[in-house]
């Protein structure tokens, strides 16, 4: 790839812009305020005053993106490029997790706050990791397949004495930070017909609790809503697509956005997407809430809107007021959105200089590939450059207008989207750092090509045949038609966001990597799909340090500091929508939270190596059932098992590897199976006994195939 160097453009590191000095005012202003009540009643005084005030000194981690920016960077430096190879494990606590474990803790006055899948709530002490109390809010199990991406959480607000967290089944739920009780819990899913599920962290600001949810590839139409922090109470939604233009619209926010849609393709009635599962983050001193939204329900352009259209607000970083709700400016990353290309990765704020002038920017690299700075006063843009090779657009124009390529568009021919479906940058944080002027990203490609489904007609059509379509996916687009010939890519990426041009990047064995932390100590810290966590060198990429843990990671890092003593720590645990199939390393630990200080020597846990399983085989079965028996498995069993002997699967088996009698007696375990009660589905009414037989004939045939291409590579 080439770069251009944006005229003029240069970052002064030492520049201390007014929003700067403003902050550094309040900042004090909120310590005197603050610190009688923090002594008092150390919960308690977590505040909006007291995460500003924090991000100053980075003692605790008291907010999901540690400040209000969201930038991931502490001013930590006890532990620095001088002495990072003197890390030692200072303790290590069990989560009793199997699945994709994507949670960063939140550490307030020595006590951690940490979730493991299924939204459990384990409050910890920080410095010893000794259990303080556990939170189940009961998820039900058989409902863990009405999220696309794993039944993974990433995290709670904890704000005023208690702790939020939002369940997989949609409620939002207040403790008591002191011992895990509930306070309150409201019911956030306004349609109980669809496929809601929430599996972000809340954000806390103003005295009120926010969240969006997820549900993008199942029909629903996105929104985020805030409650009052004291009584559960809905203050404001905000819908991300318009509802149904026979009825009156929600606000004029909608009435606008409704123009960009075409009604003949009755949107309302496929949902529309737009959901926010992800990023949100505030600016105190505009009193603004900025919010990153989803993909379009179904993915199709032209099956939810045939005459086209931009399709707000899809693919946007919409501004609101934090106090109403009300619409204050949108930028939209992917007009209408074709191909997944959520814009719900994280958004970092930051306080840059450009041509000698200050500006107030977001910072933000969704899945579409492109990076993007952005005026968080107004919405403008100001660049934008791919920082992984793309195939849909050539880039933007100086006013911010997207150059698209058309033949990415086609909805009759299987394209090979680059990147696909799986993104450039997921859901797992990147961080900015103000002292390298840099930011950095967990850059990805996993190969996926996509056309139109010419036999979708309208929500839940065509479902048995469609990827994931049996288990309520609507897509409207058919995946892997086609050998993908691009291939899997896996980067960290330091990105200067002024020059808009790599820096530095370290490649990996597969995508699917660790979310970023950022300190003052210079370092920058990562855990791995291969099952390493890691420190570079923040300005120059050098590796300074590694450990096993035992797992691949997804989740971000976070530091802090109890008693004069500064920890790194990181929640373990391989899954997620990519780690459900394929995994890395052949370990499988359950999940686990390690925490870091110089000097640790505690001893690490025991390491769980996966068993080495031959492909099943010896089986017979009819070979003239295989062709039905692949539509129905793409339909009810890919997206989590992956393709029968393709590899030996991630978080979840791959079924070419099960043992002979499993798969000899299928129908045991999918209708009315016992791994429902971990989150199986119960096929029950949706597959039928001659339904069964097919795919068990898709299995066989598929890991024949496997053993037959295993041969002949020996």
């Amino acid at each position: 790839m080439k770069f251009r160097q944006p005229s003029g453009a240069r970052l002064r590191h030492s520049f201390l812009s007014p929003s700067h000095l403003m902050r550094l005012l309040i900042a004090g202003l909120a310590l005197v305020g603050s610190s009688a009540t923090w002594a008092a009643n150390p919960v308690q005084a977590v505040d909006d005053q007291f995460i500003i005030s924090n991000a100053q000194s980075g003692k605790d981690w008291p907010s999901h993106g540690l400040n209000y920016q969201e930038d991931r960077f502490s001013p930590l430096k006890q532990i620095d490029k001088s002495n990072v190879k003197k890390l030692g494990l200072a303790w290590s606590y069990d989560l009793d997790a199997i699945r994709g474990v994507e949670s960063t803790p939140v550490v307030v006055n020595g006590v951690m706050y940490v979730t493991a899948p299924w939204s459990v709530v384990h409050a910890v002490d920080a410095k010893t990791g000794k259990p303080l109390w556990t939170y189940d809010p009961k998820v039900p199990r058989e409902g863990g397949y009405k999220g696309c991406c794993d039944v993974v959480n990433r995290g709670v607000a904890v704000y005023k004495g208690r702790v939020y967290v939002a369940s997989f089944d949609g409620r939002l739920i207040a403790l008591d930070a002191e011992n895990g009780k509930v306070v309150w819990e409201k019911d956030t899913i306004e349609d109980r017909s669809r496929s809601y599920t929430i599996t972000g962290a809340p954000r806390a600001y103003k005295g009120k609790i926010y969240i969006g949810n997820g549900g993008g590839e199942f029909g629903v139409r996105g929104y985020v809503s805030a409650f009052d922090a004291d009584t559960g109470e809905q203050k404001w939604r905000f819908y991300t697509v318009p509802g149904d233009p026979s009825k009156p619209f929600e606000d004029k926010a909608q009435e606008m956005a409704a123009k960009t849609w075409d009604p003949s393709g009755k949107y309302w009635e496929t949902g529309g997407g737009g959901t926010v599962w992800n990023s949100m983050v505030f600016d105190p001193e505009l009193n603004l809430m900025y919010i990153g939204t989803g993909n379009g329900s179904p993915w199709a352009h032209l099956k939810r809107s045939p005459k086209g259209g931009d399709n707000l607000f899809l693919g946007s970083i919409v501004a609101l007021n934090p106090d109403t709700g009300e619409y204050k400016w949108h930028f939209q990353e992917t007009p209408g959105d074709n191909w997944d290309y959520n814009s719900v990765m994280d958004i970092i704020q930051a306080d840059i200089k450009l041509n000698g002038k200050p500006r107030k920017a977001l910072l933000h690299a969704p899945k579409n590939g492109f990076f993007y700075v952005i005026d968080r006063e107004t919405g403008q843009f100001i660049s934008a450059k791919n920082f992984v090779p793309v195939n849909w657009a050539k880039g933007y124009t100086k006013d911010g207008k997207l150059i698209e390529i058309p033949e990415a568009r086609l909805p009759d021919k299987a394209v090979d989207a680059v990147p696909g479906p799986y993104g450039a940058h997921n859901w797992q944080p990147m961080a900015y750092s103000p002292q390298t002027g840099l930011a950095y990203i967990p850059g990805q490609h996993v190969p996926v090509n996509l056309m139109d489904d010419p036999l979708w007609t309208g929500f839940n059509t065509n479902s048995r045949g469609a990827f994931m379509g049996i288990n309520g996916w609507n897509t409207a687009r058919v995946l892997n038609s086609k050998p993908d010939m691009s291939r899997l890519m896996g980067r960290l990426i330091a990105w200067d966001p002024i020059k808009q041009k790599e820096v530095w990047a370290q490649k990996y064995p597969t995508a699917w990597n660790g979310g970023l932390l950022t300190t003052a100590g210079g370092l920058l810290f990562q855990g791995t799909a291969d099952g390493r966590f890691v420190a570079y060198d923040a300005k120059n990429g050098k590796l300074l340090w590694q450990s096993p843990v035992n797992s691949g990671v997804v989740a971000a890092p976070v530091t802090y500091e109890v008693d004069g003593k500064q920890y790194v720590s990181i929640a373990v645990g391989w899954g997620g929508v990519f780690g459900l199939a394929a995994r890395a390393t052949n370990n499988n630990t359950k999940g686990t939270v390690y925490t870091y200080e110089i000097g640790g020597n505690a001893p690490a846990p025991a390491i769980a190596v996966a068993p080495k399983m031959p492909l099943v085989s010896g089986l017979k079965y009819d070979r003239a059932l295989v062709p039905e028996g692949l539509n129905l498995y793409v339909g009810a069993c890919v997206g989590c098992h992956g393709v029968p002997g393709a590899n030996t699967g991630g978080s979840l088996p791959n079924l070419g590897y099960l043992p002979a009698p499993m798969i000899d007696d299928l129908k045991s375990f999918v209708i009315n199976g016992p791994a429902t009660a971990r989150g199986m589905p119960n096929f029950a009414g949706k597959l039928s006994d001659d339904d069964v037989l097919k795919i068990r004939a898709f299995i066989l045939e598929a890991a024949a195939g496997a053993q037959a291409a295993q041969n002949k590579s020996k």
